[in-house]
């Protein structure tokens, strides 16, 4: 399985990828990563905060563009170079994210694809915009 070549790539190509955030996917991710933040994990505590309840790791959210970046847009064989974040809403657990992964700008003669990258809820709240750099894979 191969994803996109950046010369099959174009500008303005995008794909999505949508999931509900669970409850068991925020513990997952405290535990995996260690982030044990109580505005993730403690509801007595997240109460009191400016979010008035717990919310999602950032960083879950994001995965969700690394997703969509690894399995369909460019694909698998893609090597991510970096990614640029800005977390603009807070993602509730039982919110359905969708991310969207769109083709920026191409670089054939250093194999380079630049992505706008944008994860909204079902609201259409946009929670987290950035940019990614990648390397397409070879054909």
């Amino acid at each position: 399985m191969s994803g996109y070549t950046v010369e099959a790539l174009q500008v303005g190509q995008s794909a999505s990828f949508s999931k509900t955030i669970t409850e068991h996917d925020v513990y997952t991710f405290a535990g995996v990563t260690g982030d044990l933040n109580p505005a993730h994990i403690n509801e007595s505590y997240a109460l009191e905060t400016q979010f008035h309840g717990r919310i999602a790791h950032g960083m879950l959210s994001a995965g969700l563009i690394s997703a969509v970046i690894s399995m369909q847009l460019p694909g698998p064989g893609t090597i991510y170079l970096g990614q640029e974040l800005s977390f603009r809403a807070p993602v509730r657990i039982g919110d359905t994210l969708t991310a969207t992964v769109t083709v920026r700008s191409l670089n054939p003669e250093r194999n380079r694809a630049e992505l706008d990258t944008v994860c909204t809820n079902q609201d259409g709240v946009c929670v987290v915009t950035g940019t990614a750099k990648v390397m397409p894979p070879k054909p």
